[in-house]
């Protein structure tokens, strides 16, 4: 679902819409569910994270105009997961959640090597990758949601995206 499809969904809901509400939570709940669950690396407060995203987004829909609302409700997705890790007491320092990621696949090697891949990125970089990768983001929505220069972006894509590669060909 693009931008465009996405604003219109979006503009539906505030209609009323109900099916408009269960496209856009069809869409994008495995993509946000990712994304947050790299940030808490926990299944079940990932899971209600979800659901506080899409219960806020069902009672009160952005209003227009939105540039960029796959933007918009991925970083309400983070915000919400850092702020939850955040009030959680073993992280209350972010510097302790610096290597927190996970990534749900099927076959489990494949995941197994994903995950201790991505572990190794810096949690900027890790959430760069993934919000690229995992939400589809374009890169001045990363720049965006994360609210760091889009060169800055860019640059920590390319080196963690290098440094998967790197340990890739180790494997």
């Amino acid at each position: 679902m693009d931008n465009e499809s996405l604003r219109s969904k979006l503009m539906a809901l505030q209609s009323g819409d109900k099916t408009a509400f269960e496209d856009i939570y069809n869409h994008l709940k495995t993509p946000m569910y990712t994304i947050i669950l790299r940030i808490t690396r926990d299944r079940s407060l990932s899971e209600d994270i979800l659901q506080e995203v899409f219960f806020k987004l069902y009672k009160s829909p952005p209003k227009p105009p939105i540039r960029k609302p796959r933007a918009y409700l991925f970083q309400m997705a983070r915000n919400l997961a850092i702020d939850h890790v955040r009030k959680l007491p073993q992280y209350a320092n972010w510097d302790s959640v610096e290597n927190i990621v996970y990534l749900p696949l099927d076959d489990f090697t494949t995941k197994m090597d994903i995950d201790h891949a991505m572990k190794t990125l810096p949690l900027l970089e890790c959430q760069i990758v993934s919000l690229r990768i995992n939400g589809g983001l374009k890169f001045r929505e990363i720049s965006d949601v994360m609210n760091i220069p889009l060169g800055t972006v860019l640059w920590r894509y390319q080196k963690g995206i290098k440094q998967l590669r790197s340990i890739f060909k180790e494997v």
